[in-house]
């Protein structure tokens, strides 16, 4: 079965009574007659901030304004017609209502909208990851649900590239901060970065963090909370390949903390993208060269 991925965006909006705002599949999309948050794929490029905004537009006919991310999950679907196992990331982020009316998609991917409270909602056929932010009990879709695998881009080119990865800003108990160093040949060599990297097709983001924490510097951790969402897009990425690619890269940053540090060693299973890895005091951080993102996830200025 061939293996595929996808990011997708949604946004959690509740009115003044606490009910939930959800949308229901149309014919035309992958799961017609489920519920589920609004929201949808992330597009070529796109922060996936703004494709909340797009797709809320598309599907409710609301102005939303995106706050903090909620949560990161994965899932994997098995579209069995096209012997395909699609795997999506679904990034959730709180949303507020600032203008519009109301509506269903028109001519689009859902043929209704309404608000729930969750004993309302817990009646309803909903994605699994729209149930587990409610707080609801997983329910298995039916089997014999007709679905559709999700449309790719007509514009999709063969050099276009779109990634999911998971990074830590890793604490110890003496507050040391723990970096990882790009090796040579790699987009950011010779910078120090965040632990973390690209997650596995059928991978939590969190677990797949966690693994590459002990790929890459050989410690285990747990993860404290989510922070943030990072979004980067170089149109012309030099990396193994030898060749430019159009690089889109989105990046989900949990804290996290190692309760008992070791030395910080590269493991064989980190492939090549690590050169070393050491922990740092917090007074010798400001004096690295950093990649942007560990920059800001550390509080200093990019150099």
């Amino acid at each position: 079965m061939e293996q595929r991925r996808r990011v997708g965006a949604y946004g959690m909006l509740r009115d003044s009574d606490g009910r939930v705002l959800l949308a229901r599949g149309s014919a035309r999309c992958p799961y017609p007659g489920v519920w589920q948050l609004p929201g949808g794929g992330v597009e070529h490029a796109e922060h996936p901030a703004d494709a909340v905004v797009r797709e809320f537009a598309e599907e409710t006919g609301l102005t939303v304004a995106p706050g903090a991310i909620r949560a990161a999950v994965a899932d994997v679907a098995a579209f069995r017609a096209e012997d395909v196992a699609m795997h999506t990331d679904r990034l959730i982020f709180e949303v507020e209502a600032r203008d519009g009316r109301l509506r269903p998609e028109p001519d689009g991917g859902t043929d209704e909208v309404g608000w729930f409270t969750p004993e309302e909602a817990a009646g309803l056929p909903l994605m699994v990851f729209t149930a587990e932010l409610l707080g609801l009990p997983v329910s298995p879709l039916r089997a014999d649900m007709p679905r559709g695998l999700p449309v790719e881009p007509a514009d999709l080119a063969a050099d276009r590239r779109q990634r999911f990865a998971a990074y830590g800003l890793v604490t110890d108990p003496a507050d040391r901060v723990l970096l990882t160093m790009i090796a040579d040949g790699y987009p950011g060599a010779g910078r120090w970065h965040l632990p973390g990297g690209g997650t596995d097709h059928g991978e939590q983001p969190a677990t797949g963090l966690l693994r590459e924490l002990v790929e890459e510097a050989g410690q285990l951790g747990r993860v404290v909370d989510l922070m943030a969402v990072d979004n980067l897009h170089n149109p012309a990425a030099l990396g193994p390949e030898g060749r430019p690619l159009d690089w889109h890269g989105i990046r989900v940053i949990y804290r996290v903390r190692v309760d008992a540090p070791t030395e910080a060693v590269v493991t064989e299973l980190a492939g090549g993208s690590t050169a070393r890895a050491a922990w740092f005091a917090p007074e010798q951080v400001s004096g690295l060269s950093m990649t942007d993102v560990a920059a800001r996830a550390t509080g200093q200025r990019v150099r």
